[in-house]
């Protein structure tokens, strides 16, 4: 349940916060909300901007990836409310992104960060990330006691 609350979560959130950058604020325009500074973007690769107009390739990745962790999480092999949060994350995020990929050939990024331009899907990938290195950390400290 978590797993679902979560992606679904992260797939909405994802999903208007773009609808309203794309719809309300034009290419290039930058500006801050809340002190967080934002800029609308299009960006037809993947992350950094690298491989451009590969967005429905990346699409077709996305939707891969998806289909493993499914899989993943049918076998049971992982458990427990760490690991269905970073699955959460993960798939809400790839979803997200890969919605933008498949209807419109490109991802919209507005989130300015030291690293580049981003979105609430990539931020949720990164969590998911993050999580997932902590449960792998916390099951290998189980492990060796």
């Amino acid at each position: 349940m978590l797993f679902n609350v979560i992606a679904i979560l992260v797939i909405v959130m994802d999903q208007v916060s773009k609808y309203l950058i794309r719809t309300y604020i034009d290419i290039n325009v930058r500006f801050s909300l809340w002190g967080i500074p934002l800029t609308h973007i299009e960006n037809s690769g993947m992350a950094g901007g690298l491989f451009q107009g590969y967005a429905r390739l990346f699409g077709v990745v996305a939707v891969l990836f998806v289909i493993g962790v499914l899989y993943f999480r049918r076998t049971g092999e992982m458990k427990g409310a760490l690991i269905d949060s970073s699955f959460g994350f993960l798939v809400g995020g790839a979803i997200g992104n890969g919605i933008d990929r498949f209807l419109f050939g490109q991802v919209t990024d507005f989130i300015i960060r030291s690293g580049g331009i981003l979105n609430l899907a990539d931020h949720a990938i990164e969590i998911g990330v993050l999580l997932l290195i902590i449960y792998g950390v916390v099951s290998w400290l189980k492990k060796k006691q």
